[in-house]
């Protein structure tokens, strides 16, 4: 059990249920799971490689390939080419990841004031990017590969069904929000 797994079930349970009304244990809020999703917007195969690589490093989870649904003549896509990666977090490594992303990479982020919460928020999920990948350890490592990453979406999936219960929950997990 990690340390944000056993903070969840012995701190922030009880302050949830004291703070909001439920009537049935399974309505208490919890973090379902974390998708991390990288967005290529040109196909070139050295670029989904790194990408990939970048999120097998970072997660210790391998990642899938997204391919295009339809093709899209703006963009220059073809129906059925690559287009980006993602990683389905869950449980422990879910708990694992947000610890790492608390712990070591907010803080080593220059100019970081925390993340800004847009006023159309959704109810049960809650998502932001990082632009600045090489403040994880393991891809500080091997700089020269990942110069060129495109931005890391991070969507935290939970079960809530208020927006006030989302944002207590978020900050209950010392997630940085402005």
């Amino acid at each position: 059990m990690s340390i944000l797994e056993n903070y969840y079930k012995k701190v922030i349970q009880y302050d949830l249920i004291n703070k909001f009304f439920y009537t049935h244990l399974n309505e208490i809020p919890q973090l379902k799971k974390i998708i991390l999703n990288f967005g290529c917007k040109h196909f070139e195969v050295r670029n989904i490689a790194s990408a990939l690589l970048s999120l097998e490093l970072v997660t210790m989870k391998q990642g899938s390939l997204v391919k295009s649904k339809r093709s899209n003549i703006l963009l220059k896509i073809r129906k059925g080419n690559p287009v980006g990666c993602v990683v389905v977090l869950k449980k422990n490594m879910m708990y694992t990841f947000l610890f790492k992303l608390l712990s070591d990479v907010f803080p080593s982020l220059k100019d970081f004031k925390g993340i800004s919460v847009p006023k159309k928020l959704g109810v049960t999920s809650f998502s932001f990017t990082l632009k600045d990948l090489i403040s994880f350890k393991e891809l500080e490592k091997q700089f020269y590969l990942f110069i060129n990453l495109p931005p890391l979406n991070v969507t935290l999936v939970t079960n809530t069904k208020t927006k006030e219960e989302l944002l207590y929950l978020l900050r209950s997990f010392k997630l940085p929000l402005v």
